[in-house]
C-alpha cells in the first residue's frame, strides 16, 4: 500500500494542474491515469485540432495566395500529413507533461482507478492491483463524447471527434450533427480541405450559446464559404453501409430530407466518465451523471473533490485547470478565490474564430439589466485590412447603470487570442472608463475592443 497527501485520479488539463500545484505547496502527490497523461484534452483534443486548423488554415491562404500578391502554383493537401504532424505535436506535449511530473516528484500510477474508501483507491494494470490511500482525492476523469442511440459511431463512417482526428481517409461528403464548438471546428476543417460539408444542429441558430449576432454572421460565413447550414432540424435515422451514410433529416418545416453522405460526425455533446468509479457506493451527489461540487470543489463526502468536465459545465479545459489550482490550494490549507463562471471565456478555433465571455445581450436584458452595447466591424481597422481579414466584429455588453462591463463577443481573425483582455476586466471588475482610459496599441487588432467600448457610449472614433 502507498500513502499519499493528495490523489489525483486523471490527468486531463485539470488533474495534472491540480498535481502539480500541490506538489508545489509541499504535498505528497500521486496521479493516476488509464491512457496517456494530458488526457482528451492533450492528446485527443483541444491540441491536436488545433494544429489540424493550422494546417487547413495555411492551405486556405495557399489557395488564395494571389489576393496577397503573390503567386502558389499546384496546390494540394495530403491528410495523412496533416494528421501526422497533429499527432507529433500531441506527443511532444505528453512527453512535457510527463518532464512535469517528475520534475515535481509526482508519482504516476498508470491503470484504471477504483474508488474502495473516501481516502483509497485501487488500481489495476494488466490483472494486478495496487492499493493507494490518501488524506484526499480530487477526481478529474473527464468526459466523452455522446453517442446517437440510433446509430452508435463505428470509427469508419460514424465517428466522434476522436475518429475524426485520425480519419482512414478523407472525407468527401461529410455530415456533422451539433454545431457546438467540436461540431462547428471540425466543419470548418474538413471544409478548408475541400470535403462538402452540412451542419444540422436542433436549435435555432449555429454555436447556441454564443451571442444571437455572432451565430448570425458565422452561419453566413460558413455558408459563403460553401457549407449547407440547417438550423432547427433533427436527424431521424442514420445508417451506415461499407461505402456510405444514409441520413434521414427533419428540416424546420418539418419535411423529411433523405440524404447520402461518404461520411458522419456526431458532436451532440459529452457523457462524464463517472462509472465504475466507486461512486455510488460512497454516496456522492451527482445530477445527471455530473458531480456536485462547492466553489473550492469539494463533493458531499468529506476528502473527496471534483474538477472538469465531471462537474458543471461549461465544460473546457481552462475552467478544469483552475479548478485543480482551486482545490489543491484549498486541500493545502490556503484560501483560494472561488472561480466566478460568468468570467470564463470560451473559444471555437473554427474559420472565422468566435470567443465570448460573461452574458449575452439577451441574457443581461432577461437579467434585468439596462444595457448599452458598443459594436465594431474588422472592416473599420487598419490591421485587419492589411492582414486580409476585415470580415468580423467585436461586440460589448455594460450595464448602463454602473458602467460594468457584463459581456463581450466576437468573430474574426484572433479573436480567441483577443478575449482574454475583456476577461481580465471582467474579473478585475474594470468599468468602461478603464477601457476607455487605456492606451491600445496601433495597428492592432486590439483597437476595436476599444472601439467597441468607446461605440457603446456613443464615443466610436473609427467608424
Amino acid at each position: 500500500m502507498s500513502n499519499y497527501d493528495l490523489i489525483v485520479l486523471g490527468s486531463g488539463p485539470g488533474g495534472y494542474v491540480a498535481a502539480i500545484r500541490a506538489a508545489q505547496l509541499g504535498l505528497k502527490v500521486a496521479i493516476v491515469e488509464r491512457e496517456n497523461l494530458g488526457g482528451i484534452c492533450l492528446n485527443w483534443g483541444c491540441i491536436p485540432t488545433k494544429a489540424l486548423l493550422r494546417s487547413a488554415e495555411i492551405y486556405h491562404y495557399m489557395q488564395h495566395a494571389g489576393d496577397y500578391g503573390l503567386t502558389a502554383a499546384n496546390i494540394s493537401a495530403d491528410i495523412d500529413a496533416v494528421v501526422k504532424r497533429s499527432r507529433g505535436v500531441a506527443k511532444q506535449l505528453n512527453q512535457g507533461v510527463t518532464h512535469l511530473m517528475k520534475k515535481n516528484k509526482i508519482t504516476v500510477h498508470m491503470g484504471d482507478g477504483k474508488l474502495t474508501a473516501a481516502n483509497k483507491l485501487t488500481v489495476t494494470k494488466d490483472g494486478k492491483t495496487e492499493e493507494l490511500t490518501a488524506k484526499n482525492i480530487i477526481l478529474a476523469t473527464g468526459a466523452r463524447a455522446r453517442d446517437l442511440p440510433f446509430a452508435p459511431a463505428d470509427g469508419k463512417r460514424i465517428w466522434t471527434y476522436r475518429h475524426a482526428m485520425v480519419p482512414p481517409e478523407m472525407p468527401k461528403k461529410l455530415l456533422v450533427i451539433g454545431s457546438g464548438a467540436i461540431g462547428i471546428e471540425f466543419a470548418s476543417f474538413y471544409n478548408d480541405m475541400g470535403a462538402e460539408v452540412t451542419v444540422v444542429e436542433m436549435m435555432d441558430r449555429i454555436v447556441p450559446v454564443e451571442d444571437a449576432d455572432v451565430s448570425t454572421f458565422l452561419e453566413k460565413a460558413l455558408t459563403k464559404q460553401g457549407m449547407t447550414i440547417m438550423t432547427g432540424a433533427g436527424v431521424e435515422e442514420l445508417k451506415a453501409t461499407a461505402t456510405v451514410v444514409s441520413a434521414k433529416i427533419k428540416g424546420k418545416d418539418g419535411k423529411i430530407i433523405a440524404s447520402e453522405f461518404t461520411h458522419c460526425i456526431v458532436a451532440i455533446g459529452i457523457v462524464p466518465n463517472t462509472e465504475n468509479i466507486g461512486l455510488e457506493a460512497l454516496g456522492v451527489d451527482m445530477d445527471r451523471g455530473f458531480l456536485k461540487t462547492d466553489p473550492m470543489c469539494r463533493t458531499n463526502v468529506p476528502g473527496l473533490w471534483a474538477i472538469g468536465d465531471i462537474t458543471a459545465p461549461p465544460w473546457l479545459a481552462h475552467k478544469a485547470s483552475h479548478e485543480g489550482v482551486i482545490a489543491a490550494e484549498a486541500i493545502a490549507g490556503g484560501h483560494p478565490h472561488a472561480m466566478d463562471p460568468k468570467n470564463i471565456p470560451g473559444c471555437t478555433y473554427c474559420h472565422p474564430q468566435v470567443a465570448s465571455v460573461g452574458l449575452t445581450e439577451a441574457k443581461a436584458k432577461e437579467a434585468g439589466y439596462d444595457v448599452k452595447v458598443g459594436n465594431f466591424p474588422f472592416l473599420g481597422n487598419g490591421k485587419a485590412i492589411a492582414l486580409g481579414e476585415a470580415e468580423g466584429f467585436i461586440k460589448t455588453v455594460f450595464d448602463a447603470k454602473t458602467g460594468e462591463l457584463l459581456g463581450a463577443h466576437m468573430v474574426g481573425a484572433e479573436v480567441t487570442e483577443l478575449i482574454q483582455g475583456y476577461t481580465i476586466g471582467k474579473t478585475a471588475e474594470l468599468v468602461e472608463a478603464d477601457f476607455m482610459h487605456t492606451v491600445f496599441p496601433h495597428p492592432t487588432l486590439s483597437e476595436m475592443m476599444h472601439e467597441s467600448v468607446l461605440g457603446a457610449y456613443g464615443k466610436m472614433l473609427h467608424m
